[in-house]
């Protein structure tokens, strides 16, 4: 890394951002108003987007639109090595893209391909890891820039931050909070690490764990688990996968919610709707009541759920499933 300097004249990085949802145009945008415009950005194509199937652009697409930048769109990362190749960029930065870069495009830049990524590693690989830390009560979380690697998110790490998860934390609260942080921590290290001052520090296999893609069908409430389990589910999967149960043969969405513990030795049927003391629909669980706060009936709007009573009253007693 002896010629740095020349690199690093009035931050004259040469870099690809990689990257496609809203977690990678967060990053982006830090990156282009903290002095490093990536030369070029590769995204996803455009998907067809709610009920009327609409083309949109992904929000990093539109991100680089926004502020005129070369941009290049493929289904496969592979497609596009030759045009990466051809850009000789001294750092290729990725930022959820949901892809592992092959041997030939991890080996085109200088100083690597680097990879921002929503955890403390090594706990919390693979596509999820926002949801998962929510779903299984971590009190902490944070981001990692790792070194990428053909494995998924084993790189070496190069910097990490942690912050604490707030009790009530949803995904898409947790996710923008991780997508500033990671943003911020690249452009603390891009420098540093271009000048050969960042020690690569290795991940312990041992500790590994792995998310996975979610599904619509990952939302779907097992009433047998505990409300307290329920409660982190609808918080880990809002917006997306969601959360939802089946009443009536009708999909009703569960938006917010609230545990409400056992004080006597009474149970009801698992699944059975209940009036809570502050006239709002309550759930029988395997374990606890699951009190509804916020609900959506399929083919309605969003609604609180003494609402949803007022003008569904017999709905109390409906066991759902």
């Amino acid at each position: 890394m002896a010629n740095y300097k020349i690199v690093m004249e009035n931050n004259k990085v040469k870099i690809i951002f990689i990257g496609t949802p809203e977690f990678g145009a967060i990053v982006l945008e830090k990156l282009i108003k903290g002095g490093y415009p990536p030369v070029l950005v590769v995204t996803a194509p455009d998907k067809p987007v709610g009920r009327k199937q609409i083309l949109t652009p992904s929000p990093v697409k539109a991100l680089a639109q926004k502020y005129k930048m070369p941009l290049l769109q493929s289904e496969k990362i592979v497609d596009t090595k030759y045009q990466i190749q051809n850009t000789k960029p001294d750092l290729i930065i990725l930022a959820a893209y949901g892809e592992i870069l092959p041997k030939e495009i991890l080996e085109v830049p200088q100083y690597s391909c680097l990879n921002v990524h929503p955890s403390l590693l090594p706990r919390w690989r693979g596509p999820s890891p926002i949801q998962f830390a929510i779903l299984e009560d971590d009190d902490k979380t944070g981001v990692t820039i790792i070194k990428m690697t053909e494995k998924v998110d084993a790189g070496p790490i190069l910097a990490q931050k942690e912050i604490k998860v707030e009790g009530k934390e949803t995904y898409d609260t947790l996710h923008n909070k991780l997508a500033e942080l990671g943003a911020e921590l690249l452009i603390e290290m891009i420098s540093k690490w271009i000048k050969g001052e960042i020690k690569e520090k290795l991940q312990d296999e041992s500790k590994a764990n792995y998310t996975k893609v979610l599904k619509k069908e990952d939302g779907k409430i097992d009433w047998q688990k505990s409300a307290d389990e329920i409660e982190k589910q609808i918080r880990a999967f809002y917006p997306w996968p969601g959360t939802y149960t089946m009443a009536n043969n009708k999909i009703l969405k569960i938006l917010k919610a609230k545990v409400l513990k056992s004080i006597n030795l009474k149970t009801y049927p698992i699944g059975k709707t209940l009036v809570a003391p502050q006239n709002e629909l309550c759930i029988q669980t395997g374990k606890d009541f699951l009190i509804i706060e916020r609900l959506q009936i399929e083919g309605k709007k969003e609604m609180a759920s003494e609402e949803f009573l007022r003008g569904h009253p017999d709905f109390i007693g409906t066991v759902l499933s």
